[in-house]
């Protein structure tokens, strides 16, 4: 029976997220580039989402859950592109960082996942308090005061985001001021005439005010020693009275599509436009700010015809010479080919495009090692590998040497019998290599440690 933990980590490597059904509303996209095995949606069909069944009846478009979320294909169960890794689980030291991407299929989403170990290089330090300065002048010059000191937390001081340990950097404490004898404190004159008012129209917003002023002179403050000043404000304001009606801002009416929909299949765009009327500017006010014209989506009109593509290709066929079968552990010239399908073409459709003058079969020249004794060599350590599993406990990552074959010295380009151009010849087949023990091992040698501080995965609705 196979262990739990590699149980465990086989089901979690291949976990696939169920999300919403078809209703689930998207942002659509007319068109979808592929660039190395990823891809990218463009052209958006509208700024509004559309349900996912009616954007995917064209089965060329893409789409996002969000605006700038991960881009999705509608070609049923062809996987995307891998999103961009996570921020690092931690803020120091070592953790992980995790991305995913879908295996799409319209109204049945499937998540994949990736995670992988990250560093960040410092790490939190406390710093300690410096001794307390002097005690400062008391703030009072008769009767109570207080009078403080201060210290810096800086002995040391802190790193990297650290704080400093428990208490203050400020003390105070009451203090005796000098003479008995106070300051007289001041009082209000009368308020004087109102100013002029701070607008000339009154609208739907706060009304402009007018104001007055007061002095501190009734009686002034005392200067020695120092009186405190009049309480209250020294200036009162109100509304203006009796002011006309202010200008009023025009405002954008509803959209209106100006043609009809332009596709008979799954979903088009079609340009809408809108008129400065909800309500119109009055009063001198203002025009409406932004665009009158947008593009927006029309349709569904039923499901699109299948886009032809080249599937994958398949494996090689064995490296073997016309007439004379296989010969492998002999320099000796053969020959192998694979073959791909055009995948989605219907009878009388468009056929798949040739790439590069390559479209249904590739055939290269080779040399039969399979099962052939070679000297080897170990190779040095491979890059750390993902950590798995991505989703589940105790996620580990390991690396490896290998026991890798020294090829014999065949010629390694060829002239074929009535060509001009030469072709490359390449090895083909599992040889069987020797390499002196390394560590107890013969042909491969695996160091594995675990990824600290795993980021779980996210729920369906974070996608």
């Amino acid at each position: 029976m196979a262990p739990i933990g590699l149980l465990l980590s086989l089901l979690c490597a291949a976990l696939l997220v169920v999300v919403p059904a078809a209703a689930t509303p998207v942002w659509c996209f007319a068109q979808l580039e592929e660039e190395g095995g990823g891809g990218a949606c463009a052209n958006p069909l509208g700024d509004e989402p559309v349900p996912l069944a009616d954007c995917c009846l064209n089965p060329a478009y893409g789409y996002k859950h969000r605006p700038h979320g991960h881009c999705h294909t509608c070609r049923q169960g062809a996987w995307g592109p891998w999103g961009p890794w996570s921020g690092c689980s931690v803020t120091c030291g070592e953790g992980t960082q995790r991305r995913g991407r879908s295996r799409d299929a319209p109204g049945d989403d499937r998540r994949a996942w990736q995670l992988r170990a990250c560093h960040l290089p410092c790490c939190p330090e406390a710093g300690g308090w410096s001794p307390w300065s002097p005690w400062g002048k008391c703030s009072a010059t008769c009767g109570a005061g207080t009078q403080g000191r201060s210290r810096a937390c800086a002995d040391p001081a802190p790193r990297c985001g650290g704080g400093c340990s428990p208490g203050g950097a400020q003390e105070t404490r009451v203090c005796q001021g000098g003479p008995p004898t106070c300051p007289v404190g001041g009082g209000w004159g009368a308020w004087g005439p109102w100013g002029s008012c701070g607008g000339t129209c009154e609208g739907a917003g706060p009304k402009p005010r007018r104001s007055r002023s007061r002095r501190c002179d009734s009686p002034p403050p005392s200067t020695d020693p120092p009186g405190p000043a009049c309480p209250g404000n020294a200036v009162d304001a109100q509304p203006c009275p009796a002011l006309p009606p202010c200008p009023v801002d025009g405002a954008w009416g509803a959209w209106s599509a100006t043609a009809p929909c332009p596709v008979t299949c799954g979903l088009g765009a079609v340009t809408w436009r809108r008129a400065c009327n909800a309500p119109p500017p009055q009063h001198g006010g203002r025009g409406c700010h932004g665009n009158s014209v947008k593009q927006g989506v029309c349709g569904p009109h039923g499901p699109c015809p299948a886009v032809p593509h080249w599937g994958p290709w398949g494996e090689w066929t064995p490296c073997e010479r016309p007439l004379w079968g296989a010969q492998s552990c002999e320099p000796a010239v053969g020959q192998q080919r694979r073959t791909r399908e055009c995948v989605g073409r219907k009878p009388g459709g468009p056929p798949c495009r040739a790439e590069g003058g390559v479209a249904t079969i590739q055939i290269r020249a080779c040399y039969n090692v399979h099962h052939c004794l070679l000297p080897g060599n170990w190779s040095d350590w491979s890059p750390w590998g993902l950590c798995t599993p991505p989703c589940g406990p105790s996620p580990t990552r390991s690396r490896a040497r290998e026991c890798q074959p020294i090829y014999p010295a065949y010629p390694l380009t060829v002239t074929p019998v009535g060509s001009a151009a030469p072709v490359n010849v390449t090895f083909w087949g599992s040889a069987r290599p020797r390499c002196p023990r390394l560590e107890g091992q013969l042909l491969r040698l695996e160091e594995r440690r675990p990824c600290l501080h795993a980021l779980p995965c996210p729920a369906p609705e974070e996608d």
